[in-house]
């Protein structure tokens, strides 16, 4: 059974940080593209980061700078570092595990993340 599951969100203040963490299990982790996802409400869902099996990471332009993605194989984990935090950052953020030449593709159920002073 696949399961995502994701940890670490919640209140920040506007310039403050959090790390978001996405447990796997039940995939053969080096196979997997791993990125992070939000939606705002009211707003589509949208990719944040992203990282390959081999390192490369793609980023928002909004997040860019500012957020950085990680992957630990040994730990079959992914992380999110959110620095300088903005209001406008606030979203539920989703892990998503795919491979992209299969339609192999799962999610987490969500975090909730805030940014309010």
């Amino acid at each position: 059974q696949v399961q995502l599951v994701e940890s670490g969100g919640g209140l920040a203040q506007p310039g403050g940080s959090l790390r978001l963490s996405c447990v796997t299990s039940g995939i053969v982790f080096r196979q997997f593209t791993m990125g992070w996802y939000r939606q705002a409400p009211g707003k589509q869902r949208e990719l944040v980061a992203a990282a390959t099996s081999g390192d490369n990471t793609n980023y928002a332009d909004s997040v860019q700078g500012r957020f950085t993605i990680s992957r630990d194989s040994a730990k079959n984990t992914v992380y999110l570092q959110m620095n300088s935090l903005k209001p406008e950052d606030t979203a539920v953020y989703y892990c998503n595990a795919k491979i992209p030449s299969a339609t192999i593709n799962y999610w987490g159920q969500g975090i909730q993340v805030t940014v309010s002073s």
